[in-house]
């Protein structure tokens, strides 16, 4: 049902694209703005290693979600991020959604259409929601930027690594070393 505005709601609007987003495509609502996206081999290259990390560092069965809807703080903010870790003991909510709050570590890989979310809105709602640690790997830089400590919607701390370098996550939730000479760029 439509808020008093007369607006469609996040789940509305998840609905009603729902029916009509060909398979293969990502759908991520930012801001109230609808974005799809297909998947692409780089882009998938760079998540899967991504993922490999951490079950390296937590095993197999951690929380670790790729794709998968997560509402986070601001209007209409429904995001699906290319990998996230999800807290130990982390329930969804009783509409069968994980919480933002149970997020500790985002990375998205940067698309061409989106960069700008990624970069802007996205990075200020993970702030917002507190996610500790936020990762964005940019192939067509050919660069990740690491963002740390958040406070009033915003990252304190920032890291810039070159692909080919390793991006010290040790001191974050993660406690680990991201190899990035794989990453492809594009």
């Amino acid at each position: 049902m439509a808020d008093d505005s007369g607006e469609l709601t996040l789940d509305e609007l998840f609905e009603s694209i729902e029916r009509t987003t060909p398979e293969g495509y990502r759908v991520e609502i930012v801001e109230g703005t609808i974005f799809t996206a297909p998947q692409r081999d780089v882009h998938w290259k760079i998540i899967r290693r991504i993922v490999r990390a951490i079950e390296d560092r937590f095993g197999v069965d951690v929380a670790v979600l790729s794709d998968v809807r997560i509402d986070f703080p601001g209007k209409l903010n429904g995001y699906a991020p290319d990998v996230a870790k999800l807290r130990d003991g982390a329930r969804k909510d009783a509409d069968g959604r994980w919480r933002c709050t149970d997020v500790e570590f985002v990375a998205e890989v940067i698309s061409q259409g989106t960069a700008q979310n990624d970069y802007g809105p996205k990075k200020t709602a993970y702030a917002l929601a507190e996610v500790p640690a936020y990762l964005i790997a940019d192939p067509y830089q050919g660069r990740c930027h690491l963002y740390t400590r958040p406070k009033d919607g915003e990252y304190v701390s920032e890291l810039s690594v070159a692909f080919g370098a390793d991006v010290d996550l040790t001191d974050t939730v993660l406690g680990l070393t991201l190899e990035t000479k794989e990453f492809p760029r594009d």
